[in-house]
């Protein structure tokens, strides 16, 4: 079994508090809201939130009224969410290894895989986690599983080239880069100890057909912020509702398109065992 000491350490050490409220985090988070609501339209379901970090997904789940698990890796993460519960928007949270479930066969209405099987390395150990996925969902239950773009790190970099960084001028970043496009396989260079830790970067497709090959039938693909995310003044433009409006709609009209698909940072494949 993979060892992943890094992901451990960088989410133990805090790494989620904020994100989802500054920046790109936060199209990342409204999106990703919004996303799941197309597919969870009724109340009292019980929703496993594995991997879900600091709770924010299963705190705003539990506030809609279903039974929600927070089930993450790092045990810092599981305090925080416990101490930061909000009065009606409680849930259970508990460490867990997402390759090795304690919970009862078929006793979740929907799983949701928005971490785990991005900082994965080896294939095995997705696929390990993808069954655990399928033998706690109830028949027909859904799994929403989120993948990060293989092409991220270099759209990011060229998208700010010259303006806010010069990593594309550096050997070591491109190397990583280049790793990246290559294998798929995310390595953070000691140089840039605020990248993420290491994880496996995929393509859309190639995250479909993981989840298809332990017997899963995909519904849909989603790209989470789209193409949006290089606007220049994006964090300004978020801010005024009608120019938001205006970004939500170019993705929202994108968002299921394979042939763009990946360059959005995040997208979710959406499925039913």
């Amino acid at each position: 079994m993979e060892k992943i000491d890094e992901v451990f350490e960088f989410y133990n050490n805090g790494a989620e508090k904020g994100r989802l409220e500054r920046g790109l985090g936060k199209v990342e988070f409204y999106r990703t809201k919004e996303i799941l609501k197309k597919y969870i339209t009724t109340s009292k379901n019980i929703i496993y939130d594995i991997g879900g970090g600091i709770g924010i997904y299963s705190s705003w789940l539990s506030g809609m009224n279903h039974e929600v698990h927070l089930l993450e890796l790092a045990p810092w993460a599981v305090e925080y969410a416990i101490k930061n519960q909000k009065e009606n928007n409680t849930f259970i949270a508990e460490v867990c290894d997402a390759r090795n479930i304690n919970r009862d066969d078929e006793s979740a209405d929907i799983v949701l895989l928005m971490g785990p099987l991005y900082h994965l390395q080896n294939k095995d150990d997705r696929l390990r986690v993808l069954n655990q996925a399928k033998r706690i969902l109830k028949k027909n239950g859904l799994l929403f599983s989120v993948g990060i773009s293989k092409f991220s790190s270099t759209t990011w970099a060229l998208s700010t080239y010259g303006k806010d960084n010069n990593y594309l001028d550096d050997d070591i970043f491109n190397n990583m880069i280049d790793n990246e496009i290559s294998s798929g396989i995310h390595i953070r260079p000691k140089e840039y100890s605020h990248f993420i830790a290491q994880a496996y970067f995929h393509t859309p497709l190639e995250l479909q057909r993981e989840i298809e090959s332990v017997g899963f039938e995909t519904i849909q693909k989603h790209a989470i912020e789209g193409v949006i995310w290089f606007t220049p003044c994006l964090d300004e433009k978020w801010e005024d509702k009608k120019s938001r409006e205006r970004l939500l709609n170019v993705v929202r009209h994108t968002e299921n398109e394979d042939e763009i698909m990946g360059m959005s940072p995040h997208f979710m494949v959406v499925s039913k065992k």
